[in-house]
């Protein structure tokens, strides 16, 4: 997977590498300096960083690199560390190689200059500090380049030449220093994630260049009908005379042109206003919605200044027209309203890759699954991203993005210095550099429309100092709520956060959610919160724990939980609750049967219990989407891309319009997350464990947009049954479809013991008679189809009329065994009813597919496990395959 993951970066670099060097340097050309760097540690060089940026220095010892990256992810690509992140390898990589200074170096070549053009050199990301060096002149010390989430343009216009050497010593962040962090999700990067983690560009533009254009939108929220833009930039005379010029604005055609003089030197902001260009005001505006709600459309805006007619600098900008608030509910607790309307935030955390190796196409995949799961959102703790493209990708896929700062800052166990109740921010100089970080960042990424909030803290509230320094330029270049924690805190000088954090992290049952005793249930805002160990595949988990190791559950599986102190870092939760509920595991495919199940009912319960309880809910963040390394906690899908079980149960869960069960009180309510009032049949089947049906009831609702409807009371229970329930249209079209274990013996929570981590059970529910069900017989069909760029997979699945088919998971592999993705199931982990027949549609990119055949299995929790192999290659446009 290491290897696949390289190739892909290098690709893609690549690529921008060779569409930046092709085209003519003309005005404002952004050449995107990622491929063909070179990279070494400082251990290894005798010449001094002069001489390293000259031409003539031998570096066939040196390691080839491309950025954006670490030092360890540049490594890695380079073929060393290959197991590095399996088993207990981790713990075995020498740390004595990033003790010290590694060098990067690249040769770029640049056409003559003209006398009014200037050239900007742009770090985007570096870790920690640097030097940097052209052509022989230092440019900038480490004492002014430092800080990962800075964003430096340094003016090399008297520096650059026809050919040119950039090399940048890079010193890797110490104790104290606010560096990237992971917490203790997965272990400490081991090279301090020392590099260039983010974009290197050089861009041109004559005498005035312009730089953090920005279009903000307010929107008419009564009609929806017209929206008033507001276009920002910053223009700076980069000559010593007076300048005048125009500015020209394009917005599909229509344009705008606002003189403008500036002196010598002189750096303004302008902003042009509705009033100012009519073109500003637009008519039945296509809206920005997150996906759940519309569709997120996207404008394009072209911004130019001239002077005599000569373009001196230009910039293109997408943003959405949208307009985010936030209100308070009764309790106390934040929400959001788009366009006017309010909306529940299902949403999870997310992290990059360890080494920051995290390639557009990758990003793309991630994207797609949380879109695919039905989330509308998206947590980036860390303002994660090694580009722009995570936050393109939100956009255009219609998922919100809460950002801000990490809770790494705040503990001294990963900062590494003494903390108190505001973190450990505390000097004037690290005051000013995280003040100045969160501007550059917000100036980053305001054009973004799925950005809605900016975080300035996770565990606790910044320093007032530090605060202060927020909101004297907050106000000034972005209108997005500000918040001030994640958690329940109230600033002094913002008032209350309106967030709540306060666990759990590890398992609780699903009936915790509802209860009103549960800290961290359905109410309010929970910024991160989840079930624990959320195992990957058997599949994936090969790849994880050498074949030795894999049974019984030991120190290595261990290993892959999280690294925190107090709780979290073994498997003991999951065994004991797993044994408590289903019985002990006898062996590796019998534990991982119980341990999927266990974690498919326990996060639908989460996101449901807060979809059901609205509007006394207004978010809910699952800790975590993904993981940076390869994992067993707090993951929908896998380090190698693979989902969870938890990740069907998710897309089940969070469908606009579902039938939820509510476990306190024994009942089931409709909802409804659409723009529309829908009419529905709702369909309720209580079966016992031999299969035989108990009860049926049926009823039509109604229910209006963000609106909860009782359907049914189910019966009460008093051994294990299975409830079924469908959402159907009037002519017996399916909309949705849930299915539940119910047991007797509800579970017994012991409240007083409640912590951050979870709440103990004094009695778990009885489900151990769920290992002794008949076996069930399912009858196979499948039939592919081929459309444009990509495969559909249709397959029947009909149970036997006599049993239950229980828990059944189907997989797409290669002819070697490896498991095909992304493939976008519409169902997965799912139980048939004595009798029912199912059709499940699943597509298949045509990225995904490496041969001409795939293999199509199916098992279950009592499903023999059955196997068919499916031809590919079709000899007619969309023909059909059935097996």
């Amino acid at each position: 997977m290491k290897n696949s993951i390289a190739k892909i970066i290098g690709f893609y670099c690549l690529l921008q590498c060779i569409s930046a060097c092709q085209g003519t340097h003309t005005l404002n050309d952004k050449l995107l300096l990622t491929e063909n760097w070179k990279l070494q540690s400082s251990r290894e060089i005798t010449t001094s960083g002069q001489e390293l940026s000259m031409p003539g220095v031998v570096t066939e010892n040196w390691y080839a690199a491309s950025i954006p990256s670490t030092v360890m992810g540049a490594l890695t690509q380079n073929g060393m560390y290959q197991d590095a992140l399996e088993g207990l390898n981790y713990q075995h990589i020498d740390k004595s190689l990033f003790e010290h200074n590694w060098w990067y170096r690249r040769e770029f070549d640049l056409p003559a200059l003209k006398e009014e053009q200037h050239v900007s050199l742009i770090f985007d990301g570096i870790s920690y500090a640097a030097n940097v060096w052209l052509n022989g002149k230092q440019i900038i010390t480490r004492d002014s380049l430092y800080g990962p989430f800075r964003q430096f343009r340094l003016d090399v216009t008297k520096e650059v030449q026809k050919k040119n050497v950039l090399a940048v010593e890079i010193f890797r962040g110490k104790a104290g220093e606010p560096n990237i962090g992971f917490a203790d999700w997965n272990p400490r990067p081991v090279d301090e994630s020392m590099g260039i983690f983010r974009e290197v560009r050089i861009e041109l533009s004559n005498e005035v260049a312009m730089k953090h254009t920005a279009v903000r939108s307010k929107v008419n929220v009564e009609t929806l009908d017209e929206a008033w833009l507001t276009v920002e930039t910053q223009l700076t005379n980069q000559s010593d005379k007076p300048v005048e010029g125009e500015l020209r604005g394009n917005l599909e055609g229509k344009t705008f042109n606002i003189p403008v003089a500036l002196n010598p030197g002189e750096i303004r902001t302008l902003q042009v206003t509705a009033e100012q260009a009519d073109v500003l005001h637009l008519k039945n505006p296509r809206l920005w919605w997150c996906h759940n709600l519309g569709t997120p459309e996207m404008y394009q805006m072209q911004m130019q200044f001239v002077i005599n007619n000569k373009v001196s600098d230009h910039e293109t900008v997408n943003f959405g027209v949208r307009e985010i608030k936030d209100y308070f509910t009764e309790e106390g607790y934040r929400g959001f309203l788009l366009n006017g309307k309010k909306v529940l935030v299902r949403s999870a955390g997310w992290t990059d890759d360890i080494f920051l190796r995290n390639p557009p196409e990758r990003n793309e995949i991630e994207i797609q699954y949380v879109r695919d799961m039905n989330l509308n959102s998206i947590r980036f703790e860390n303002v994660w991203g090694t580009s722009q493209n995570l936050y393109d990708l939100c956009d255009k896929y219609g998922l919100l993005a809460l950002v801000g700062w990490s809770c790494h800052w705040e503990w001294e166990v990963y900062l590494g210095t003494p903390a108190d109740e505001y973190g450990g921010i505390k000097s004037e100089e690290n005051m000013d550099l995280i003040a100045t970080s969160l501007k550059e960042q917000i100036l980053w990424l305001r054009n973004h429309p799925s950005i809605i909030a900016w975080y300035a803290g996770s565990d606790m509230i910044p320093r007032p100092e530090l605060e202060k320094r927020y909101l004297e330029f907050l106000p000034q270049i972005d209108n997005r709520p500000y918040v001030a924690a994640a958690k329940r805190l109230t600033s002094e000088l913002t008032g209350p956060t309106g967030m709540k954090m306060v666990g759990p992290y590890d398992y609780v049952a699903p009936s915790y959610w509802y209860a009103k005793e549960a800290p961290g249930g359905a109410f309010g805002f929970n910024t991160e919160t989840g079930i624990g160990a959320q195992l990957p595949v058997e599949e994936s988990l090969r790849k994880i724990i050498p074949a030795d190791k894999l049974w019984p559950i030991n120190e290595v599986w261990d290993y892959h939980c999280t690294t925190a102190g107090e709780a979290m870092h073994s498997l003991d939760v999951l065994k004991e609750s797993a044994a408590a509920r289903y019985g002990e595991a006898e062996n590796l495919n019998d534990f991982l049967r119980k341990s999927d199940l266990l974690n498919y009912e326990g996060t639908r319960a989460m996101f449901e219990a807060f979809r059901v309880n609205i509007p006394k809910t207004t978010g809910i963040v699952q800790w975590m989407l993904n993981s940076a390394w390869p994992s067993l906690y707090w993951q929908l899908y896998d380090y190698y891309l693979i989902p969870t079980a938890a990740y069907y149960s998710v897309k089940k869960s969070n469908l606009s319009q579902q039938l939820i069960y509510d476990y306190e009180q024994n009942a089931v309510f409709a909802v409804n997350e659409g723009t529309e009032t829908y009419k529905l049949e709702a369909i309720m089947s209580l079966y016992n464990l031999d299969g035989n049906m108990q009860s049926r009831q049926a009823n039509v609702l109604e229910v209006a947009p963000y609106t909860v409807v009782k359907a049914f009371d189910v019966p009460t229970v008093n051994d294990n049954a299975f409830l079924f329930l469908s959402l159907n249209q009037k002519d017996g079209i399916p909309v949705a479809d849930n299915f539940y274990c119910l047991s007797g013996q509800k579970d017994e929570y012991n409240w007083e013991k409640s912590t951050w981590i979870r709440t103990p059970l004094k009695k778990s529910a009885d489900f151990t008679k769920l290992s002794r069900m008949a076996f069930a017989e399912c009858q196979v069909k499948a039939m592919i189809k081929s459309e444009a760029g990509k495969k559909i997979l249709e397959v029947t699945l009909g149970n036997a009329p006599d049993a239950i088919g229980f828990f059944i998971r189907l997989s797409l592999k290669d002819m070697n065994e490896e498991l095909l993705y992304p493939v976008f199931w519409q169902d997965n982990y799912l139980s048939l009813a004595p009798g029912e027949s199912r059709v499940l549609r699943c597509v298949i990119p045509d990225t995904t597919i490496r041969e001409e055949q795939i293999i199509l299995t199916i098992a279950g929790w009592n499903v023999q496990e059955k196997k068919f192999v499916l031809p590919l290659s079709l000899k007619r446009g969309n023909g059909t395959f059935s097996h």
